[in-house]
């Protein structure tokens, strides 16, 4: 199989660290055969759909995809590493680990946070639950 690897981005430091780390592994461009870039939008609440259209709801979550999505496509671009972006709304750390199953990826890599072990713990983190909820490999990139 030839590995296909999942980078979730949200926009954040964390995730474009995510993002340089492959940019700057030589292994990338050696080894890599596919690269996926996904971006989770959270469903919006139904009080809000109900008053707005399905068309403008979608046009929202691209927009707003796109935007965090930016940065890192940028830097993959000037490093001449090839990727497919792709746009879900869904639960996101389910939605993660469900779209690394079901396009059959061999890596996910993630940015951490940098929060504190207990506040971490308290808060619970995005890259922890797909951990936990993933049976492939998932780097995190400090």
């Amino acid at each position: 199989m030839k590995p296909h690897w999942l980078i979730p981005v949200d926009g954040s430091p964390a995730a474009l660290r995510a993002v340089d780390h492959v940019v700057r592994d030589p292994v990338t461009s050696a080894v890599v055969a596919r690269i996926s870039l996904l971006n989770v939008q959270p469903p919006l609440p139904s009080d809000v759909t109900r008053f707005v259209s399905s068309s403008v709801v979608q046009d929202y979550h691209r927009e707003t995809a796109n935007a965090a999505l930016a940065d890192a496509r940028s830097k993959l671009e000037a490093a001449g590493i090839a990727y497919a972006p792709h746009i879900v709304v869904g639960d996101v750390a389910q939605t993660i680990a469900d779209f690394a199953r079901e396009q059959a990826c061999t890596l996910i890599i993630m940015g951490s946070r940098g929060l504190g072990s207990v506040r971490g713990i308290l808060l619970g983190s995005i890259t922890t639950k797909v951990v936990h909820l993933t049976e492939l490999p998932v780097m995190v990139v400090k």
